[in-house]
């Protein structure tokens, strides 16, 4: 296989994590004899020493504008701190010039980057979750998906906020080198193998805003700690003490969700948790999560994570004693 060139852009305000966890990844293969592993090579405006978010000086290896990125390049444009105003001589370079890479790729709030220079428009994307509503708003040609931790839409990739950027870089690694490539450098990385795109950037907790009234709260705390139990909408509208239609109503208004999507989150996440760290067999998750059958749990994590138990078992498992 014919090596690839890993070309990343930097600038002041940059997330130090959003350049060296993608970057670790690549610089990895090189270490798997017989690989030809990828050039990387960092640039800046004007090939400036930049400064991290987090007060870090990051050194180039050469200026941005003489930068030309071809059909064996990915681009990797990493996320920042930003105030509103962009980097001209970024976003007209990548004007210019990033249509031109093999790969396109953002991380973070690199995606806004992307999406200021036009590269976005007609394809689908996400960003950090914090920034998803800015996008769509101020890009509406984008397609913005605010769940998964990356969305790959042809030869443009785009990650959630800063570890995910982890989780695509192994996969473009897989995609080049195989997977048993990209497995290993994920446990010397000690990430826990690969998550999959579709993941959810969040938990169902996180993901869900927090309900204002106590009853509504007290519901969602007994969804989390009960995901076998009967979580109907009118099993959980009894337990707030309100009639099911204005339960629904409420909880939707106060969490963003509706009740049904909100026990669909945790169930799935809850039935992650014991594939990944347990023993047991899919039946017995099935009945532990409310999915009462295997069929039944396979729909929800095919929907859900574009898989079946078994196969997020065989990637994300822990690897027998």
């Amino acid at each position: 296989m014919s090596s690839r060139n890993v070309l990343v852009v930097l600038y002041d305000g940059v997330q130090s994590l959003d350049v060296t966890g993608p970057v670790e990844v690549f610089a990895a293969v090189a270490r798997f004899p017989g690989r030809r592993g990828y050039a990387i090579r960092t640039v800046s405006p004007g090939g400036a020493a930049v400064r991290t978010s987090s007060g870090l000086t990051l050194v180039p290896d050469g200026d941005l504008e003489s930068a030309r990125p071809d059909e064996e390049t990915t681009l990797l444009v990493p996320g920042g701190r930003y105030t509103g105003d962009f980097e001209p001589r970024i976003t007209d370079w990548l004007r210019v010039y990033g249509g031109h890479a093999g790969r396109l790729v953002s991380v973070c709030t690199g995606g806004l980057l992307l999406a200021e220079a036009g590269l976005l428009d007609g394809r689908r994307a996400t960003t950090h979750w914090m920034v998803c509503e800015q996008l769509a708003r101020d890009h509406p040609a984008v397609t913005v998906e605010p769940d998964p931790i990356y969305v790959r839409d042809g030869r443009v990739t785009t990650s959630a906020g800063v570890t995910a950027g982890i989780d695509l870089a192994l996969a473009l690694v897989e995609e080049d080198h195989g997977r048993d490539t990209a497995l290993v450098i994920a446990r010397h990385l000690v990430v826990f193998l690969r998550r999959p795109g579709n993941q959810a950037q969040f938990s169902a907790q996180l993901a869900a805003q927090t309900a204002r009234r106590e009853p509504l709260r007290d519901v969602q705390q007994w969804i989390t700690e009960h995901p076998g139990e009967d979580l109907g909408v009118e099993a959980l509208a009894a337990r707030a003490a309100l009639s099911p239609r204005h339960f629904a109503r409420a909880f939707r208004a106060e969490t963003g969700v509706t009740p049904g999507r909100y026990v669909e989150r945790v169930r799935v996440e809850h039935a992650r948790r014991l594939l990944e760290e347990g023993a047991e067999g899919v039946a017995q998750i099935s009945r532990a999560c409310g999915y009462g059958t295997p069929e039944a749990l396979r729909r929800a994590f095919v929907k859900t994570l574009g898989q079946s138990p078994a196969e997020y078992r065989r990637r994300f498992g822990a690897a027998p004693a």
